[in-house]
Order: structure tokens, then C-alpha cells, then sequence
């Protein structure tokens, strides 16, 4: 069930937020033990919030589409008297005095809080695997990583936990878990939502944004958080920029196979393919790379002196960030204007250019690489760019016959309207 028909369902009293939120509460209790996708369940606290839902409904008052939906938190959102973890023994006790501005805007959309998701220590990986809570699981096969760093969120959309979950994106930390895990996950133009009480990672690259169902469901999701324009209804003559390079390299065959369905089915709809020659990402990549060790090892060398307390990859790129010299930290930024600049002239040809969001399905807990190449770097390779970039992107899930991977729709600043309508289409 969608939230757009929990929604209808609550609105024709035949089912209430309480009965939903029980059955989201069973569920999650009876799956912890398999996928371990939670770190704080916030039981009394759901169960106060949903009650007041289903008050408001028989007072007539409605908040929105979210109004009496159960749905999670990545840990590191604040929660005001509500551990707030980060995913590291380190902030095991922190109680936070204050709310994050999103959870602040799900509250006043009467959405139902169940609990706080595991995640990468300090959400600076990409399996999910935690020394401090314990390796998150993947609903297909629980001997997967689930992707990270909202590998917790992900996992919960997945297994029917939750309705949908916020999580951050620094490097593809939402996309990444969409696309391993077969959920929708959406990362947002940079800045578009509100930081504000969200662990940072990295200042210039982390963004914000929902883990859902469906496409439909992340736009509903949007529209409770941000001013939304209305997207443009027909897919007829939308150009679709199919990447000459780059995107199609080292991809696994079931990935290739299933991206190549994908733009059948977009050509069927009326769509455009339109092939484009993408300015190196392989360099944004880089500078991205770059960036993120100087921000994340500034934010987290306060640490350093409990450095026993972190997990060994994360204390091991915290080390690696503060021998980059400021220069090279300069120069990546100059580097990210150049290449902001050049892919501004891709939105020429194209409205949307699709890739395949991971190269690779998801790898075994414990796996170092795939094929020859670092699972964090394979991961990462086709959803970094576009946090360098600041520019929105959507992964929706496509079917293999086994394990679920995505396609990544990407689109210019300002098109996440286009982008959520674009990809609700292409899923039905």
C-alpha cells in the first residue's frame, strides 16, 4: 500500500493511523532481528502521534497526504529528547535538545514517527556494516549490505516497514540504498531542503531527502516539505539523454539489461532518446572524493582522542582527510564551478538523462570488491557526480529476476517536479 491509498484509506474511515501504526510497529519488531534496520524504536511516542492523527481526521481537521502515516528517521535527523546516534558508539547517549527542521515540518503534517534507522557510522560509507550497532541487512537477501549510508531507511521502505523514510545524501547515500535495496529514493537540488539539525558529513555536498514506495509517494512526501511546482504532464517528445560514455562502462549484464528495458519502455511512452557525450565524471568523481575527505574529517576530528571508539573504515578516511592540503581542497571546489558550468550545456539537448544509478547489484556483507573494483568506489561511481554537481536525481527500481537494481533519472536544478512525474510514469 502506497501513501497516497493509506491516505484515501484514512479519510474514508477504513482504517485509522492507530491500525496502521500497530501494524508498522509489529512489523518492525518482528523484522529487527532479520535486517537490524533500526536503532531507536519510538513506540509511545507513535502511538501519541497517531491517536492525535486520527483526532484531528474525526475533527475534521487535515493536514495532508502524510496525516496518520507511519515513517522513519535516519539517525541522524534530531530528535529533540530522542537518541540521536549518528550511527557511533560515540554518540550513543546524545539526546539532542532540539528538533531537525524536516522532522519539525512532519510533525505539523501530523506524519507518525516510529523510529530512528540504522545507518554508516557518521553516514560516511556505503554498506551499512556498523562495529557500534551491527550490520544492516538487505530485505532481498540478508546476506547483502543494503547500500548506505541510509542503509536502515532503505531496508525499512523495502520490507513494508514503514511507509517511507528521510535520509541524507552525500556521496548517493539515499540513492545507493534505492537502488540495491529496490525502493525509490530521491536526492533533491542541493539546498532545496533545510539542513538545519542534520549531522553534517560534508557542508557543500549532504542533502536531504525521502526513501518511499513509489515515485508518487516521494512527490507526496516533497510536497510536505518544500514549495512544489506542478511537473508537465506527457511524456510525449521528452528528450531522454542517453550518456555515450562513462555510464555504460563496467556495468554488470543484469544492470545493462535492465537499463536497456528501461529505455524500450521510455521510448514506448512517447519519450525521445537523445545519446550526449557527458563532461567527465570521472573527474567529478574525483573532486568529489576530495571535497568530502576535507569536510567530513573537519567535522569529525573532535573525536579523534576516542579514535578506539569509531569503526576502523571510518577512523581510516577521517585520517586520510586531514592530510589533504587546503590547496587541493581549493582546487576541487575551483574544479566543481568548471564542471557545473560544462554540464549546463547537456540541458541543451536533453530534459532528463538517464543512467543506471549502481553499476553493480548488491554485494555480499563483507565483500571488498566487485570485479576487481572497491565495493564503496563500484557503489558510488554513477551517483557521486551529481552531489558535486548540486543538481536533483531520483532512482526508481528496476526488476531483474533477482535482485533489484535502479535507474537514475537526472535532471537540471529546479527539475524535481519533472523528475518525480517522469518516474511515477515510467513505474506504472
Amino acid at each position: 500500500m502506497t501513501i497516497a491509498e493509506a491516505a484515501r484509506k484514512l479519510r474514508a474511515r477504513q482504517a485509522s493511523s492507530l491500525e496502521l501504526t500497530h501494524e508498522s510497529l509489529r512489523r518492525i519488531r518482528e523484522q529487527q532481528p532479520r535486517l537490524n534496520a533500526f536503532i531507536t524504536i519510538t513506540e509511545d511516542l507513535a502511538l501519541e502521534q497517531a491517536l492525535r492523527a486520527d483526532d484531528d481526521f474525526a475533527r475534521g481537521i487535515d493536514r495532508g497526504p502524510l496525516q496518520g502515516i507511519p515513517y522513519a528517521l535516519k539517525d541522524n535527523f534530531a530528535t529533540r529528547g530522542i537518541p540521536t546516534t549518528c550511527g557511533s558508539r560515540i554518540l550513543a547517549d546524545r539526546l539532542p535538545d532540539h528538533d531537525a527542521a524536516v522532522y519539525t515540518k512532519l510533525i505539523a503534517a501530523g506524519a507518525v514517527l516510529t523510529g530512528k534507522t540504522g545507518m554508516h557510522e557518521f553516514a560516511y560509507g556505503i554498506t551499512s556494516s556498523n562495529s557500534s550497532f551491527g550490520d544492516i541487512r538487505n530485505p532481498h537477501d540478508p546476506a547483502r549490505i543494503p547500500g548506505g549510508s541510509s542503509g536502515g531507511s532503505g531496508a525499512a521502505v523495502t520490507a513494508d516497514l514503514v511507509f517511507f523514510a528521510m535520509g541524507t545524501d552525500t556521496g548517493g547515500s539515499i540513492r545507493v540504498p534505492a537502488s540495491y535495496c529496490g525502493c525509490v529514493g530521491f536526492k533533491p537540488a542541493y539546498g532545496t531542503l533545510s539542513l538545519d539539525g542534520v549531522f553534517p558529513l560534508g557542508f557543500s555536498l549532504d542533502t536531504v531527502g525521502p526513501l518511499t514506495r513509489s515515485a508518487g509517494d516521494a512527490a507526496l512526501v516533497m510536497k510536505a516539505l518544500t514549495e512544489f511546482g506542478a511537473p508537465r504532464d506527457s511524456l510525449q517528445s521528452r528528450r531522454i539523454g542517453v550518456p555515450r560514455n562513462f555510464f555504460n562502462e563496467r556495468v554488470a549484464h543484469p544492470v545493462a539489461a535492465a537499463y536497456d528495458d528501461a529505455l524500450r519502455h521510455a521510448q514506448r511512452l512517447g519519450c525521445r532518446l537523445v545519446p550526449v557525450t557527458v563532461p567527465d565524471p570521472a573527474e567529478l568523481n574525483t573532486v568529489g572524493r576530495v571535497i568530502l575527505l576535507s569536510e567530513a574529517s573537519a567535522v569529525l576530528q573532535r573525536w579523534l582522542e576516542r579514535r578506539s571508539e569509531f569503526g576502523a573504515d571510518v577512523l581510516a578516511l577521517v585520517e586520510q582527510g586531514r592530510l589533504v592540503p587546503a590547496t587541493d581542497y581549493i582546487d576541487a571546489q575551483r574544479l566543481r564551478k568548471v564542471h557545473q558550468s560544462r554540464w549546463a550545456s547537456i540541458w541543451e539537448d536533453a530534459d532528463v538523462v538517464f543512467t543506471p544509478t549502481t553499476p553493480v547489484q548488491a554485494p555480499l556483507i563483507g565483500q571488498s570488491d566487485v570485479d576487481g573494483e572497491d565495493v564503496r568506489l563500484a557503489s558510488t561511481r554513477f551517483v557521486r557526480p551529481f552531489n558535486v554537481l548540486g543538481i536533483p536525481a531520483l532512482s526508481i527500481p528496476l526488476s531483474t529476476g533477482n535482485l533489484p537494481v535502479g535507474l537514475q533519472l537526472v535532471g537540471p536544478r529546479g527539475s524535481e517536479p519533472e523528475l518525480l512525474s517522469l518516474g511515477q510514469q515510467l513505474s506504472n
